[in-house]
């Protein structure tokens, strides 16, 4: 960190993907003006968040449920651009747009208690001291490697979602696919259709949703997930108990047997995967689609986290301490969910900005 005189502000913004953007709009909104009561500091060289880093394959047609940022409708996309070109050039142009001036690249090393009830905010371009902190940091930079026995074994590829390329890297490989998410059921589909042999392998049995995702289904979903923050407990995905649309592709893929899950496998062997029960499958590759875990580690000197190795989290705001909320945490972790949260969260904000500070 270069050694810099701490700069003041009110509040400092930790991200800049979709939760980010719509905090630091919403921080316009109210009178705040950016670099001189408020600074957003992203860690990635250009606009677009994790979409930016999405896999070429991923068109934006393929995208589902991405809800336009606040104030700036998302028009006349073209489907068959892959999504992280037409979303980055979006958040680029939002930025643009609403004078945000993201400060980037800068890393976010630590948040630690500053001085006269301030926090300390650490980075790659000096220090701020601000009076709150809006995390809004995703999880895309921390991907979740599980661990099996025999692991450092296997004498083929293993990579995760996060390094994803796309189908053509897989042209008449034999690839397993571990996850039962959205990302693993993208990936298996388009694979399929190059590899020499898939194989499906989730922990749990995948649920699919037949059926239009009404508000009503919508809401109970984020209920349960923002049940595990308020427990202090690590969030779940919404995904995870949405269930995953039943789309015609995704029938055509069951149909033709590429959705044949199986269970967990209980070893990996130099040549691929084996279960207890004496089956093996031979592998070139194990792509982990295993999701990701929150980037918090930043906020560890806080010592925010429970006993349960979560945040408790009341809206948006950190249970252990007012002044740091999480935006895209848990049940804002959606598209839509984000929005709501930074509007959430700079209304919680404004409350506190506006008592005096406590004399030292």
């Amino acid at each position: 960190m270069n050694d810099f005189v701490a700069r003041e502000v009110d509040v400092v913004v930790v991200g800049a993907g979709q939760a980010g953007l719509s905090a630091a709009y919403h921080l316009r909104r109210v009178g705040l003006v950016p670099d001189r009561d408020f600074v957003v500091l992203d860690h990635s060289r250009r606009p677009g968040g994790a979409w930016q880093f999405r896999w070429p394959s991923l068109t934006y047609g393929k995208v589902h449920g991405m809800h336009a940022l606040p104030g700036m409708e998302l028009t006349g996309a073209d489907d068959t651009r892959p999504s992280s070109e037409v979303i980055g050039a979006y958040f680029a142009a939002y930025e643009e747009r609403f004078d945000l001036r993201v400060h980037r690249p800068v890393r976010v090393a630590a948040v630690r208690e500053g001085d006269g009830g301030r926090l300390a905010v650490e980075t790659s371009e000096g220090g701020w001291s601000t009076r709150a902190l809006i995390n809004a940091t995703g999880t895309w930079d921390r991907p979740f490697w599980p661990r099996y026995l025999g692991q450092e074994t296997f004498r083929g590829r293993q990579l995760h979602t996060a390094d994803y390329p796309g189908p053509a890297e897989f042209a008449a490989k034999r690839v397993v696919v571990v996850g039962g998410g959205a990302s693993g059921t993208q990936h298996l589909m388009e694979i399929a259709e190059v590899a020499a042999g898939t194989t499906w392998v989730t922990r749990r049995p995948p649920v699919f949703r037949e059926g239009p995702f009404d508000e009503d289904a919508g809401r109970a979903a984020v209920a349960l997930v923002e049940e595990r923050v308020r427990r202090g407990l690590p969030p779940r995905s919404v995904v995870s108990v949405t269930g995953l649309p039943l789309t015609d592709a995704v029938r055509r893929a069951r149909e033709s047997g590429v959705l044949d899950r199986l269970p967990m496998f209980d070893r990996i062997t130099p040549t691929g995967v084996a279960w207890s029960d004496g089956r093996t499958v031979d592998a070139d590759v194990i792509l982990w689609a295993t999701g990701f875990r929150p980037v918090i580690d930043h906020l560890a000197p806080l010592r925010l986290r429970e006993p349960g190795g979560g945040i408790q989290v009341e809206g948006t705001r950190a249970v252990r301490d007012a002044r740091v909320h999480l935006v895209g945490y848990g049940p804002s972790a959606s598209t839509i969910g984000a929005n709501r949260a930074g509007r959430a969260a700079v209304r919680e904000i404004r409350r506190l900005l506006e008592r005096r500070p406590t004399p030292v």
